[in-house]
């Protein structure tokens, strides 16, 4: 009975992480294109990408892509993370999470 028991918490860890990934991935997506759209045009991109990634721990940052893009008075943000095994900076499962966030750009006068 015990090996089932600890595999059931071990799964239901498991699902638990894959959930916080999508949480992290949602609020890096956010934060980029919030931060893309108090830039200047020419500061979008790189205060987005780097917006996206700052409050990911290393341990979440190895596996992070953020990708931002501009246009018609759009920002957009696209953040895909690796779902750990067991906990974050271990072995990675092939499977990738994402978040997508896009707002208005802010006009500047």
């Amino acid at each position: 009975m015990t090996p089932l028991i600890v595999l059931t918490l071990v799964l239901m860890w498991q699902c638990v992480l894959t959930g916080y990934a999508y949480t992290l991935a949602g609020n890096a997506a956010d934060e980029g294109v919030r931060a893309g759209t108090a830039a200047t045009p020419g500061e979008r991109q790189g205060a987005c990408q780097q917006a996206g990634l700052e409050d990911l721990s290393a341990a979440w940052k190895g596996g992070a892509e953020v990708s931002c893009t501009t246009g018609g008075g759009y920002v957009q943000a696209d953040v895909s993370l690796k779902v750990p095994v067991l906990f974050p900076g271990s072995v990675d499962f092939p499977l990738t999470v994402h978040g997508h966030a896009g707002a208005v750009e802010e006009a500047k006068h």
